[in-house]
């Protein structure tokens, strides 16, 4: 006991001390007395968050498509794939997502669409290196997308559906908005091409994806 407290105080020593990385998780929920971390914050390895008593929070890890639910008094220390977790209690999952998530990238083209369209085969699906750069597992996405502007979501494997967001800068910290708060889903099984300001980014919806406040990780669209 003693040589684990050790080891678990001598990583949070590294954390705190460690600089800044990419980050590789995202924070669905906080609940209670929750300090290091709040809701949507993107954390990088080594990060240290404490909670207390009765308090929780769960964490989708992008690449690896881990999802912990940690609950009452403990530390939780971020690592590249899980959590390192003293005292509070982990049940972690592995949820469907992309892990192209943590590294895709908008483009700023007004081809993009065109490309796309042409790379597709009779199924829908892409063909080519060229088509969309990752799959969202929730028909309704919560979108990074700063500031005010007009948000855009049209089908390309199928004509005639088109969704539309007047964004007026007031989404959650500036920049994230959810379509598990409206009542337009995406279809499953579609492609499409995601817009806002010179912003673009093509991806596909799972067949098997479900409408609402699924888990973060895998309906996140970062438009940034």
């Amino acid at each position: 006991m003693i040589r684990a407290i050790v080891v678990v105080f001598g990583a949070m020593a590294l954390a705190e001390s460690a600089t800044a990385q990419t980050p590789v998780a995202v924070v669905e929920e906080v609940q209670g007395n929750v300090t290091g971390a709040e809701f949507m914050d993107y954390v990088a390895p080594g990060k240290v968050i404490k909670l207390g008593p009765g308090a929780s929070v769960v964490l989708g890890y992008m690449k690896s498509c881990r999802r912990e639910a940690i609950n009452g008094t403990g530390t939780v220390i971020v690592g590249q794939d899980e959590s390192l977790v003293h005292l509070a209690e982990v049940d972690g999952t592995r949820t469907a997502c992309d892990p192209a998530q943590s590294h895709a990238t908008t483009r700023a083209t007004s081809d993009v669409a065109a490309t796309v369209v042409r790379s597709l085969g009779k199924d829908g699906k892409d063909n080519s290196p060229g088509g969309p750069q990752l799959t969202l597992y929730g028909a309704s996405p919560l979108v990074e997308a700063r500031g005010r502007g007009t948000l855009v979501f049209e089908r390309l494997d199928q004509k005639g559906e088109r969704r539309q967001f007047e964004l007026t800068g007031k989404q959650l910290k500036g920049r994230f908005y959810d379509l598990a708060g409206t009542s337009q889903p995406l279809t499953p099984g579609g492609t499409y091409a995601a817009t806002f300001a010179s912003r673009r980014i093509v991806f596909q919806v799972d067949p098997g994806a479900k409408p609402g406040p699924t888990p973060i990780v895998g309906r996140l669209l970062r438009m940034e």
